[in-house]
């Protein structure tokens, strides 16, 4: 029996030693700079991003090295996007994990700066993995994709959806187009770079295709309705702040109920998706479980 919680704990301790290594401390006039990348990106959290990444490489018979910077790149621009969320000027939250934000911290300018060079840092991190000697091709493509999940034509447009989208009903259709940009892109790209490093046939990245989008968007419809049902201790962040700012969620579009069922049907979706594979995608299959049934 795969054992899920030991996975994750396992992973995230590797992921962990791999990113304070990725972003060290540094002496001189930029110290605060180089303080508050670290204050944001080893403050813990799920790391389920950069685990799907080394997930995936191991699915189809890659080594964990071979995709570890690919996923500290993961988690940095992960990391970089919340640091941004958190602004006064965005979703304007004081927590994260518990916390206080990095805004709270260090003030606005130095906020923004930190996330600026997260983000830019992320693809020199990738660039200097010893896979990408190996194997330019591939560090080129698992590097173009990131940069297109991460930005105009991803996340960030799926932020400016979401801005533009506050006090407007959307429809289900619209809903699903936001956050296949918002949260689901940096998912996909998660994915998909894990198994290239992991030398992926075009099969198995069809399939890992349709896995990642499913758990994307699986991920934000938990997450819409944990901001309604969950408490700000359990989060480790602000509640009940979507309705509160007019934005569209799927349980104010569909109700509590069917976002519960759409979330199950994305879970039996993604673990169908990887049917073709044997059990070095076990913990790809957990994971979409553990996603639906999370309680924080």
């Amino acid at each position: 029996m795969f054992e899920l919680g030991a996975y994750l704990k396992d992973r995230a301790a590797l992921i962990e030693r791999a990113l304070a290594g990725a972003v060290g401390v540094h002496g001189g006039l930029e110290a605060r700079l180089f303080e508050a990348m670290r204050y944001s990106l080893l403050d813990g959290g799920k790391r389920l991003r950069p685990i799907l990444a080394l997930a995936a490489c191991e699915a189809v018979g890659g080594k964990l090295g071979d995709a570890m910077n690919f996923a500290c790149a993961v988690e940095m621009i992960h990391t970089y996007s919340l640091v941004h969320d958190d602004l006064p000027s965005m979703d304007n939250d004081d927590l994260r994990h518990g916390k206080p934000s990095n805004h709270k911290v260090y003030g606005d300018a130095i906020a923004i700066l930190a996330g600026d060079a997260l983000l830019t840092d992320a693809f020199g991190v990738i660039a200097r993995s010893p896979l990408a000697a190996k194997s330019p091709q591939v560090a080129l493509q698992v590097i173009a994709e990131l940069s297109a999940a991460a930005g105009s034509g991803g996340m960030v447009a799926g932020q400016v959806v979401d801005l533009l989208g506050e006090g407007r009903t959307m429809n289900l259709e619209q809903l699903e187009h936001l956050h296949s940009k918002k949260t689901g892109a940096l998912f996909l790209a998660c994915v998909l770079g894990g198994a290239r490093l992991g030398h992926a046939t075009e099969t198995q990245l069809e399939s890992l295709t349709r896995y990642a989008q499913a758990l994307g968007l699986s991920f934000q419809v938990i997450d819409d309705l944990l901001d309604v049902e969950a408490s700000t201790e359990q989060m480790g962040k602000r509640t009940n702040k979507d309705q509160a700012a007019g934005k569209n969620t799927y349980p104010v579009l569909i109700g509590i109920e069917q976002s519960r069922q759409l979330a199950r049907d994305l879970e039996s979706r993604a673990i169908a998706a990887l049917a073709g594979f044997d059990s070095r995608a076990d913990p790809l299959r957990a994971i979409a479980s553990f996603v639906v049934e999370r309680k924080h």
